[in-house]
């Protein structure tokens, strides 16, 4: 073999005696067979073999089983962002002439999907009252395809009754999907409750470091995930071994971290609750959060989310107090180390369900820092908005 072969042909390296903690990073693009015969039939190998870098590798398929694991499904797929295991699942089950039922708290870009994308293309929609519970049966019409939920709502945290709208689904043979990113399977497991399809936007809580951006949907029937793999194939879509490898390492340590944040979370949400400045805490763990009893009743505890209702009359102070956070950062995710905070308009959004508040919004998220600090942070951004209203 000349030098110019060797530089191209990697020896094998023995396996013998070595073991480690870390799950491989395996990258390719190719997949090489070990024949002739196996590459001929290539086409007969099924979702769960190897075909071709981008329809998975055992660093992936790692991830996907761990994820399967905690939401106790039957297949879980891997993809680009939250937004996009949301939209794969509209693109996968809904056709010309179907009808989806999106909630009125839900993520903005899947309302935005539904008028943007899904309705020019035949596809119409409805948006309810994400409290509606069983009297859904009233909104579902013979072409009515999938009901999304959310729950909590993005910003909003109203917790939904999802056994009551799977009992109604399942009687009329209507598929339910569930973006399940604030709860993660730690906190709620939807398919426990009878969802058949469980999003999860991985950038959040289980990469748990704000670097990573990646986008899970598990299912509890192969048959949806084979349905799905086929648009995914089609349309060219998947996801990186690299930052699968990332969301691993992150979801070593999501347990204890959720564990924290909620703790952490809680405990700050009673306490705003009497601040002079605040008109109302949207907090699951709080009976004045709507669907409170509900949160109660299916969930295993809080996530580090959750928002606050300023007085009316703040907005004007908005920047400056802001500006004078010295360790909450500003930003519009969640699920990372660091702390953030992030106001959200609110009232434009709601087209079923007025929004009952005249003051601005502000979502907030606890990362890892001490919760003192955290506190005279929150306590020193209400005091500048305090300042002038109060």
């Amino acid at each position: 073999m000349r030098d110019q072969t060797r530089c191209v042909q990697h020896p094998a390296a023995p396996l013998d005696g070595f073991a480690s903690l870390a799950v491989p990073t395996y990258r390719a693009s190719t997949i090489v067979y070990e024949d002739g015969e196996s590459f001929l039939n290539r086409s007969k190998r099924g979702f769960d073999d190897y075909t071709y870098g981008l329809h998975g590798t055992p660093t992936t398929r790692t991830l996907e089983a761990q994820l399967t694991a905690l939401h106790g499904g039957a297949r879980t797929i891997l993809v680009p962002s939250g937004q996009a295991a949301i939209s794969l699942v509209m693109l996968t089950f809904l056709q010309p002439g179907d009808h989806v039922l999106i909630p009125d708290n839900a993520y903005g870009p899947v309302r935005s999907l539904a008028v943007n994308y899904l309705a020019p293309r035949g596809v119409d929609h409805t948006i309810y009252d994400p409290m509606v519970g069983g009297g859904i049966a009233a909104l579902i019409r013979p072409q009515t395809r999938l009901i999304w939920v959310e729950s909590p709502g993005s910003g909003t945290m109203e917790v939904q009754d999802i056994p009551a709208i799977v009992a109604v689904a399942k009687e009329k043979g209507v598929l339910v999907g569930c973006d399940n990113t604030w709860a993660t399977p730690l906190l709620f497991k939807p398919l426990a409750h009878g969802v058949d399809v469980a999003v999860e936007a991985l950038t959040k809580y289980v990469g748990g470091h704000s670097d990573l951006l990646m986008g899970s949907i598990t299912v509890a029937d192969p048959v949806l995930r084979d349905r799905i793999k086929l648009v995914l194939r089609d349309l060219g879509i998947g996801v990186s071994p690299d930052e699968a490898a990332l969301a691993l390492r992150g979801l070593e340590t999501m347990a204890v971290r959720l564990a924290h944040m909620g703790r952490v979370s809680e405990d700050f949400a009673r306490r705003l609750a009497g601040h002079p400045a605040v008109e109302t805490v949207l907090h699951p763990a709080l009976p004045s959060c709507p669907g409170h009893d509900i949160w109660a009743r299916d969930f295993a505890g809080s996530a580090g989310v959750f928002s606050i209702v300023l007085k009316p009359g703040m907005d004007a102070r908005m920047e400056p107090a802001l500006s004078a956070l010295k360790v909450f950062a500003i930003g519009a995710s969640w699920g990372g180390t660091r702390s953030l905070i992030a106001p959200a308009a609110v009232t434009a959004d709601r087209t079923v369900v007025p929004w009952p508040h005249a003051g601005p919004l502000i979502r907030i998220n606890i990362g890892l820092e001490a919760p003192e600090d955290l506190w005279a942070d929150l306590e020193a951004m209400l005091a500048a908005f305090a300042g002038s209203s109060l």
